[in-house]
């Protein structure tokens, strides 16, 4: 029985641990033409419930017509996350020109 409740307590931490992983990604017209990145952070408090600060990826790309839009949990923004206990939840927005 101790076993069994032993697994039941690895499993849900493995699962909770690698749920909130996630990453968005889409092109605007042709997509990244140079290879040029510029990277920000977004702010979000109660699990992205309320946004303090987000990224506009239309001014990150500076006027260009082709880019990439990558938004994404890093490890140092699941790490923050979890340590605030869900209280600070940041992401990552990275475009590619």
């Amino acid at each position: 029985m101790r076993k069994l409740i032993l697994n039941l307590i690895i499993v849900f931490t493995v699962l909770l641990t690698v749920s909130s992983c996630y990453t968005l990604s889409y092109s605007v017209g042709k997509g990244a033409q140079k290879g040029i990145d510029v990277i920000e952070k977004n702010h979000y408090l109660i699990y992205g419930l309320a946004a303090l600060k987000t990224s506009d990826p239309t001014k990150m790309a500076g006027g260009a017509a082709d880019y990439d839009v990558t938004i994404s949990h890093t490890f140092i923004d699941g790490l923050l996350n979890a340590i605030t206990g869900g209280i600070y939840t940041p992401t990552t927005t990275k475009v590619t020109k």
